[in-house]
């Protein structure tokens, strides 16, 4: 049976603000919403790309924030004094022979310009950021992955499940991670498909470091990430002093304490029996976020 035009009106103008709200939701979530099959979905969807309100992925859709958001370019050019500070007490936290992943935002990719100008090899380097893959790439001893996904080519990054799947085969011995804001509840980011990589690292992670500048402090954005607990540490250009008197766990930006937990989880990952390719890793050295944000 045909259904009337002003329902499938209606069902696509719901459609759009749903994916406003939630900015990421799977292709089986959306047919169970609106009680219609796959193929009533793609083309709901299609019609709604058409009008540039969505951008579909393998599973799923990215509203807009790929056009709304800032530019990856635009981004760069903030607060960079900041960032190349941060950058460099994140350099002395690398080792030879650790599996790194260098998250989307832009103080990770000063890590990476770091990185090229004093190199510590061998690494191996894994991102879902196409500048940070193609500049870790022109380093001699960096074996550099990139992880798969949808590409948003303002953002110069590769999101949606394809990706999180792809990281969740490795175990990272520390993932440099970036948020949007920061408030006393935790980290915040900018889009349930970005939040939902970076969990899917975090919980494949031994050591997990945020890299923010003073601007984050106070902000929040449309998609909670982490509470502070989940985070092994924090390198920030903000005071002790500030920090604490927002909220924030001011012992957790301590470069000396993440210095010496780093090397801790590395010794003991170094030293553990080798694991079976379908081992998951250690509990007493990998990070697990709490049952709330999973």
């Amino acid at each position: 049976m045909r259904v009337p035009r002003h329902i499938v009106d209606a069902r696509r103008r719901r459609l759009a603000e749903l994916l406003q709200r939630h900015r990421y939701i799977v292709l089986a979530d959306l047919c169970k919403e609106f009680g219609v099959s796959e193929a009533t979905m793609r083309r709901d969807l299609a019609h709604l790309e058409e009008r540039h309100l969505v951008t579909r992925t393998y599973g799923g859709a990215l509203a807009d924030f790929n056009l709304r958001f800032p530019s990856f370019r635009q981004r760069r050019n903030v607060a960079t004094e900041a960032k190349h500070g941060i950058a460099r007490q994140s350099l002395a936290l690398l080792r030879p022979e650790m599996t790194v992943f260098f998250d989307n935002g832009t103080t990770v990719f000063a890590l990476t310009e770091a990185l090229r100008q004093s190199p510590i090899r061998p690494l191996t380097c894994v991102t879902g950021n196409l500048p940070v893959a193609d500049l870790l790439s022109e380093v001699d001893g960096l074996d550099v992955h990139l992880l798969g996904g949808q590409f948003l080519r303002r953002q110069s990054v590769l999101l949606g499940e394809a990706a999180c799947r792809a990281a969740e085969q490795w175990t990272f011995d520390i993932a440099f991670l970036s948020a949007e804001g920061m408030t006393r509840e935790g980290l915040w980011n900018s889009d349930a498909a970005v939040v939902a990589l970076q969990r899917a690292v975090a919980a494949r992670a031994r050591t997990t470091i945020a890299l923010l500048d003073a601007s984050k402090l106070g902000r929040s954005a449309p998609q909670f990430f982490c509470g502070w607990d989940a985070l092994s540490g924090l390198l920030t250009d903000t005071s002790a002093a500030t920090l604490s008197s927002v909220g924030i766990p001011a012992d957790l930006a301590d470069a000396n304490r993440i210095a010496a937990q780093v090397l801790a989880r590395t010794s003991a990952a170094a030293t553990a029996p080798a694991a079976s390719d379908d081992d998951e890793p250690d509990e007493s050295s990998s990070l697990t976020l709490p049952t709330s944000l999973l």
